[in-house]
């Protein structure tokens, strides 16, 4: 039986199997499982029912971990929050602020606001787009801006936003897998912070959207579309918009009227809570507390005050806060889904000792100048293939975490380059539920938005993996 002692080719076997069916068939649930059973099963001398039961307990231990338990409870208590704001009208007192004080006058204000809206709303991404489409499409398509425009800046400042910080779903999620008795890291949330500022691709793709916004860099195929809207032409002759559902507000009216405290509120509540956590958790030293413990405190937090001002509005009565939190938590039953199954994987992963038999074959063979780009590329490349960043983060971390800890290497860059290439790839997919929900935030055709989207991200991409190069040189 292979162990993390004398790991071997098979160790890489479970998640190579775990890619190739997510780009088969496109189904990450089934393809983590896959990876589970693969891995338990070589563990037990290739007894695939042996394997079977042992990748169902495996599945049981992460929710035996207190740590690993409040992570996914986070996750639920998240999409609670999500529905609440969404009912609450907050997210339309917002915009009544913002049209009050006359922020928007001409077609660069309504993409600045486009922009701005997704770096503001760093909840959720699928949040970040639906908020930031409805807001903005009427003020584009009345300045004569492309919808094609609008698709990519709420695109491109949804996912990007979301992975620097680590105080809503995204950063709870890699908190836990870097968590993972898998990875073998102390402090997960410091790794996480330093990682920061490598998520080149991340500040890449805002920092051009920006850049697109004030400079108008229209190239390639978005400047046949600006050209159009230019014209008056909303889209283009033949396309096929996709559905505008209004999925924020469940297609019900909201009864409060609209107010911007209902959405700033709570998440000044969530962004506070989350370092008083870390104090109080870590006996007065940040960097000692709790990750997980702080998250699930912020969060519930934030869902607390977020109920309070609705009572005290008298817009809904407890039962309907129930039904609407139990609705949102429902919608992200997904994620703690595949969360579960990337923390068990990451957990057979490192009983075969997957990450320190990718660093034995990487070292002296690959240099961290070659090495920490190849992290990129190859989380890109799967990425683009299943069309989940975070189906990607489930098999890459694990890999290349361990691998830097054994060569000797820092691994907030490594997770860095990981979690980027998440980004760029999942940018660059036609079949990624981001670029899916972005055209249909925008109302425009999906294969539209692709195409003129993709110079952009493709710009990034090349940025992101100089950066990483030049990083991997100075390690």
């Amino acid at each position: 039986m292979s162990t993390a002692a004398d790991p071997t080719w098979l160790s890489v076997l479970p998640p190579l199997l775990a890619i190739g069916l997510a780009v088969a068939t496109r189904q990450v649930y089934l393809s983590l499982a896959g990876g589970i059973w693969l891995g338990w099963t070589i563990l037990h001398g290739w007894n695939p029912a042996s394997g079977l039961g042992e990748a169902v307990e495996s599945a049981v231990r992460v929710l035996g971990d207190a740590g690993d338990a409040r992570v996914i409870m986070f996750t639920l208590v998240m999409g609670a929050l999500i529905a609440t704001l969404s009912a609450s009208g907050g997210v339309a007192g917002f915009v009544a602020w913002l049209e009050r004080n006359r922020w928007v006058t001409n077609g660069r204000r309504a993409q600045l606001l486009a922009w701005a809206t997704g770096v503001v709303i760093f909840i959720e991404s699928n949040i970040t787009v639906l908020v930031a489409g409805s807001v903005s499409r009427p003020l584009f398509d009345r300045y004569r801006t492309s919808r094609e425009k609008l698709a990519y800046l709420i695109d491109s400042t949804s996912a990007p936003i979301c992975i620097l910080i680590p105080l809503n779903a995204w950063g709870a999620y890699n908190l836990g897998l870097l968590g993972g008795e898998g990875v073998g890291l102390d402090n997960p949330l410091g790794v996480f912070l330093q990682s920061i500022p490598f998520n080149f691709y991340a500040f890449a793709a805002v920092a051009l959207a920006l850049a697109v916004v004030f400079f108008k860099l229209d190239w390639g195929p978005m400047k046949g579309a600006e050209e159009r809207a230019a014209r008056g032409e909303v889209l283009r002759p033949g396309a096929t918009p996709m559905m505008d559902e209004d999925v924020l507000g469940g297609g019900e009216e909201s009864p409060v009227a609209p107010r911007a405290a209902n959405m700033i509120v709570p998440i000044v509540v969530l962004v506070m809570l989350m370092p008083l956590g870390l104090w109080v958790t870590g006996d007065g030293d940040l960097t000692a507390g709790s990750g997980s413990t702080s998250v699930l405190w912020a969060s519930l937090g934030a869902l607390a005050s977020a109920w309070l001002l609705l009572l005290a509005q008298r817009a809904y009565s407890i039962d309907a806060l129930v039904r609407i939190a139990l609705r949102g938590a429902g919608g992200l039953v997904p994620l703690a889904l595949i969360l579960l199954l990337a923390l068990a994987l990451g957990d057979v992963a490192g009983r075969l000792g997957t990450g320190a038999y990718v660093a034995g074959v990487a070292e002296g063979a690959l240099p961290p100048v070659v090495f920490l780009p190849l992290v990129f590329v190859v989380s890109s490349a799967v990425a683009f293939s299943i069309g989940s960043s975070w189906g990607t983060f489930a098999v890459m971390i694990p890999i290349a975490v361990p691998a830097a800890l054994v060569l000797g290497l820092p691994p907030a860059p490594f997770l860095a380059a990981a979690l980027s290439g998440g980004i760029f790839g999942d940018h660059c997919s036609p079949v990624s539920d981001t670029t899916i929900i972005s055209s249909m935030a925008a109302a425009t055709d999906h294969v539209d938005h692709v195409r003129t989207q993709l110079p952009y991200a493709l710009a990034g991409g090349a940025v992101a993996t100089v950066c990483f190069a030049v990083t991997g040189a100075l390690l």
